[in-house]
């Protein structure tokens, strides 16, 4: 090829390579594009919340854990108090005799014995009463030291609460710079949270906030794996009476359902469409109370419905990811 025509080519390529620049968008400014479960696909959803949640989760679990324990505490405390409160008069009397007539000797025993039996019969009741004297004295010390223990235990229960709120104030904030990028602003709930609902058994790690679990129990929906959590809240809503189309497990894509924590419950008997009438609206209203009910004992991580999404951490907020949700209940799990 002739130098000439070599140099034309190469300043339309360079011109080329300039315009796609200026046409293209930024990776960092382009919207973000369907995932293959239908939900935003941005690392915000699938990281930051799952990361809120679990924190959130554990510092919840740590708050209540601590409040049955400063309520068990603060009993024992009055219990103390009562035990201090009933030995005080008899510590009170022993001080007072003590200073009124002086404190009782072998010495002066034996000064005021007129005969040896006599110095035996003292000696005996001198021992014996300090021995009781001891005994009260000793008691009012124990309860005094259990007094002491206690406000001590419950003074440290109470620091233990202000660390966990600590703790679920930050991931509220985290959450809710999250949620900006998909919606963000808040909504009425459009009596979600109001409708009745049941209420269901505990899942499993609910004491410790959630603890992380394999994929290993078998999905009913699509013969994958979910975990033994997952399952459980598959269970609890179908005893609560949800027994439309339902479907868990995927093996792609991003977020909660290839981990075996997530579910998409239909509207419909058989697979996923918009709701078209009172019926089918009403039941993924139900639907969505429920698992918002249940949160805390499920280990619900976030709830998507009806171009809304529900977490623990800052409740129901506007939702306008790639799919709106208008045909399905979604539910992640811890």
């Amino acid at each position: 090829m002739r130098a000439p025509l070599r140099r034309r080519l190469a300043l339309a390529l360079a011109l080329l390579t300039a315009a796609s620049l200026i046409v293209a968008p930024s990776v960092a400014s382009a919207a973000p594009k369907p995932a293959p479960d239908g939900e935003v696909e941005t690392p915000l959803l699938g990281d930051v919340l799952a990361t809120t949640g679990k924190r959130y989760a554990e510092a919840n679990a740590a708050l209540k854990k601590s409040q049955k324990r400063q309520k068990e505490l603060t009993k024992q405390l009055e219990e103390a108090q009562d035990r201090l409160d009933a030995l005080a008069p008899e510590a009170s009397q022993i001080a007072a005799e003590s200073y009124r007539a002086g404190k009782l000797s072998a010495v002066s025993m034996m000064l005021n014995s007129s005969s040896s039996e006599s110095f035996l019969d003292r000696a005996a009741a001198l021992n014996e009463l300090n021995l009781l004297n001891n005994q009260k004295l000793r008691r009012l010390n124990e309860a005094r030291e259990q007094v002491n223990a206690a406000k001590d235990a419950v003074d440290a229960e109470v620091e233990k609460q202000k660390d966990a709120r600590k703790v679920i104030d930050k991931q509220k904030t985290e959450a809710e710079k999250a949620l900006a990028l998909v919606g963000g602003i808040t909504r009425p709930n459009k009596g979600l949270v109001d409708a009745e609902s049941k209420v269901a058994r505990p899942g499993p790690g609910m004491d410790d906030g959630f603890p992380p679990l394999s994929c290993n129990q078998d999905d009913p929906t699509t013969g994958g794996c979910i975990t033994a959590r997952t399952l459980h809240m598959y269970k609890e809503v179908k005893r609560a009476g949800f027994n439309r189309f339902v479907g868990c497990y995927r093996p792609g894509g991003p977020y909660e359902h290839p981990k075996g924590r997530a579910c998409d419950w239909s509207l419909l008997n058989r697979g996923f469409s918009p709701a078209a009438n009172n019926d089918q609206m009403k039941y993924g209203n139900n639907l969505a109370a429920f698992l918002v009910r249940n949160a805390d004992r499920l280990g619900i991580l976030y709830v998507i419905w009806y171009r809304e999404i529900w977490s623990p951490a800052v409740g129901w907020r506007s939702y306008s990811g790639a799919s709106d949700h208008t045909d399905h209940v979604h539910v992640s799990m811890l």
